[in-house]
């Protein structure tokens, strides 16, 4: 969301003299944490985190991933959706795609709608347009960089941590909490910000508020969105408070599994290594950021997902794993190509683009690296799955419900990647033009829609997927690359 949000240039040296100036006549901003400690009774303490796995009733699963973005990362990524709608499900029912989505993890502007959309299921693509999209999510925030806004700015943050979260509950979310989320079986919705004391993913999620010894069924789903989409400076951090002493829940074995695995990514290995600070109390107040610094697909959420299942199944149910035959996990990527004039001239960046291009730099690079890792990790499990399933007993099939002449090797993974560049230079230009905001034009809200439903439906993997149970999926390709493949025509 950067970009767009800092968009004026100033000349650094003379504003920060000046708003230096203004620090003692603003007021400090308070962004008090309010979740809540963990019970004692072991039976509400899991009703209180949440469940581990997710419940999928079909031998076809669908996994998303929206990344962070504003306004354009949530309009392109509804597009997905509504491309998922118009794709029949296999079988012969009336169900389309849409209904087989089990996994959705979301970061920034793309945490908006897969909250959303955790919350009301399909009936999300009825109105989320109207409510979110063509809404003016900035209203009553301060976006501009003004001298005073700039002072508060010094001061932790232009915004608290209470305006954005209020605008989503009236406007989308009414007050809804993560129990709403975790009691539903299907999907199974990660939210993600940004630890910016430990550098790491902080994943709304079971195993993350088990280590803070609090509970997450309580917490607000706007607060966790606002926290996601918390654009340094502009927005002050979101506190989460640690409840170390007494704590009710130990930590899962593979912390240490993690901390101890010299080939472990480094983003899971920071993540193990925060979640170990918190239960022991050493960091007694999270501080929550952008979730686009660290992970701007958010795709640490599934790789926690299935080490904290320690099974090879994981985040499935052994009866689903056995049901399995075909996965999509799609990468929406809203990202953009680089911009400005800067790069022709000897002069810049300076001011507001020296803070975007640092922070561009950082979200783009690092979700390369995510992309890499979680391509590796989704080999792995695909490797994994196939080994355990082959292992089952006659008896142990049974039991888990394998049909007739089941072939436990009749199991496969797909992931793509769906972004801008896919699209003809022409329309891709136009997108990419589009600032990352919290309030755009109807005309880019409806052009992203439209680029996100083409992007699907024309990648390659995609349609492999749609179509025939039994066809393999095309080879994988770097995340630079088009998700379909580097030969995948672009969609005029």
């Amino acid at each position: 969301m950067v970009r767009g949000l800092l968009q004026r240039p100033v000349r650094a040296g003379h504003i920060v003299a000046c708003a230096a100036l203004l620090v003692a006549c603003t007021q400090i901003i308070h962004n008090e944490p309010i979740n809540q400690p963990l019970a004692t009774n072991a039976k509400q303490i899991v009703n209180e985190l949440g469940r581990d796995v997710a419940a999928p009733n079909d031998e076809t699963v669908v996994a998303l991933s929206f990344s962070g973005g504003g306004t354009r990362a949530a309009a392109f990524s509804y597009g997905v959706l509504t491309g998922l709608e118009e794709t029949p499900a296999p079988g012969g029912s009336r169900a389309s795609l849409l209904d087989r989505v089990d996994f959705v993890t979301g970061v920034s502007g793309g945490s908006v709608l897969a909250a959303y959309f955790g919350l009301k299921k399909r009936k999300a693509l009825a109105d989320f347009k109207q409510r979110f999209l063509l809404r003016n999510a900035e209203e009553g925030l301060q976006m501009d960089l003004g001298l005073m806004n700039i002072a508060r700015g010094l001061q932790g943050g232009v915004n608290d941590a209470t305006l954005f979260p209020r605008w989503l509950d009236d406007n989308l979310f009414e007050r809804a909490t993560f129990k709403s989320l975790v009691s539903e079986r299907r999907p199974l919705v990660w939210i993600n910000a940004s630890d910016i004391y430990n550098r790491a993913p902080f994943v709304f999620n079971r195993a993350t508020f088990g280590a803070l010894c609090s509970d997450l069924s309580t917490y607000p789903v706007s607060l966790a969105v606002a926290a996601s989409a918390a654009v340094p400076v502009l927005f002050a951090p979101v506190v989460i408070q640690g409840y170390p002493g007494g704590c009710p829940v130990p930590l899962p074995p593979w912390v240490q599994q993690v901390q101890k695995d010299s080939n472990a990514p480094p983003l899971l290995r920071l993540y193990a290594e925060a979640l170990e600070r918190y239960h022991s109390g050493d960091v007694r107040y999270v501080k929550l950021l952008d979730g686009g610094i660290v992970d701007n697909y958010g795709l640490a959420a599934f790789t926690i997902a299935r080490l904290v299942t320690d099974t090879p199944y994981g985040p499935l149910e052994a009866q689903e794993a056995v049901k399995l035959r075909r996965l999509l996990f799609v990468v929406v990527d809203s990202g953009r190509a680089p911009s400005g004039a800067w790069a022709k001239t000897v002069e810049g960046p300076s001011g507001a683009n020296l803070i975007t291009a640092a922070s561009d730099t950082a979200t783009a690079s690092g979700a390369a690296g995510t992309y890499s890792a979680f391509e590796d990790s989704m080999n792995k499990w695909q490797q994994r799955l196939v080994a355990w399933r082959c292992r089952l007993s006659p008896e142990e099939r049974s039991r888990l419900g394998a049909p007739p002449n089941w072939n436990c090797k009749d199991v496969r993974l797909y992931l793509t990647r769906l972004a801008f560049d896919q699209l003809a230079p022409d329309r891709a230009a136009a997108l990419n033009a589009v600032e990352t905001r919290l309030r755009l034009p109807p005309d880019q809200v409806e052009m992203l829609i439209s680029a996100g439903r083409d992007v699907l439906i024309n990648n390659t993997v995609f349609r492999s997927f749609a179509g025939s149970p039994h066809a393999a999926p095309p080879r994988s390709t770097p995340v630079a690359a088009p998700a379909g493949g580097a030969r995948q025509a672009q969609v005029q």
